[in-house]
């Protein structure tokens, strides 16, 4: 019965982050670029049983059969699938068709990913995220470089050009995106990246939205509430026996 308890715990930790992940998803169905995420869960591997209490000096081993301690996580998978564009009333947003990451210098001196193109303008005039961190563009010795915004518009043609200025939108991808580390919310590091060549499109005056599927999460959610109620049971019986085993059988 001990071993059971253990084992439902594993199950309520794996139930409770699930349901931790679907929250994270639902809070940011309306956040612009980002992109859900599901965990991976297995089963942990079977483990043989044994009782070494038989024969006549207690010396004997009896195989009991395998026992299952229940389930674990083994990875965040990020679905990187594209999400529907919207139009905004603003110049300084941006949306990408296509594999690319907007780059980003951070204020940490890191070099961040999104696809996040809600952008503004700080006070040194640069183009930058939500969270301050500049947007880099490249010009032709293809060196990553800020942004400067003259005035309050900016015009950007659909291979990321922008006007006036001389440099591009500098644009990342990844053979492999589902590799990227996330820093939270949108923003991803990694390495291995690579400017692109062209095959993702620049829309101005638009924004990538969340891919999150409403009704997938709904679904999730459902599961999970559904698992956490057997789950319960399975532990209400099993502490019923072991009531049973201390205080009845205890006194034979």
């Amino acid at each position: 019965m001990i071993r059971s308890i253990d084992t439902l715990s594993h199950n309520f930790n794996v139930l409770q982050k699930r349901q931790e992940n679907i929250s994270a998803n639902v809070a940011n169905i309306n956040t612009a670029g980002y992109k859900s995420q599901e965990l991976i869960q297995s089963t942990l591997a079977s483990k043989t049983m044994v009782n070494h209490l038989g024969g006549p000096k207690l010396d004997q081993q009896q195989n009991l059969g395998g026992f299952t301690f229940g389930n674990q996580l083994d990875e965040v998978y990020k679905n990187f699938e594209q999400g529907g564009l919207k139009g905004t009333s603003s110049q300084t947003d941006f949306a990408l068709s296509g594999n690319g990451f907007f780059t980003l210098a951070g204020n940490d001196g890191q070099t961040y990913y999104t696809k996040n193109g809600q952008f503004l303008a700080n006070e040194n005039g640069e183009l930058v995220n939500q969270d301050g961190h500049r947007v880099m563009g490249r010009g032709a010795n293809g060196q990553p470089t800020p942004i400067q915004m003259n005035t309050t518009d900016i015009s950007v043609d659909s291979t990321g050009r922008i006007n006036g200025t001389g440099l591009q939108l500098m644009l990342t991808e990844f053979d492999d995106p589902a590799a990227l580390t996330s820093m939270g919310g949108t923003l991803y590091t990694g390495q291995g990246g690579q400017l692109v060549n062209g095959e993702t499109t620049v829309f101005q005056g638009m924004i990538e939205t969340s891919n999150v599927k409403t009704v997938d999460e709904i679904t999730n959610l459902m599961l999970v509430s559904r698992e956490f109620g057997a789950n319960q049971k399975v532990l209400s019986a099993a502490d019923e026996t072991l009531k049973k085993s201390v205080n009845e059988i205890g006194r034979v």
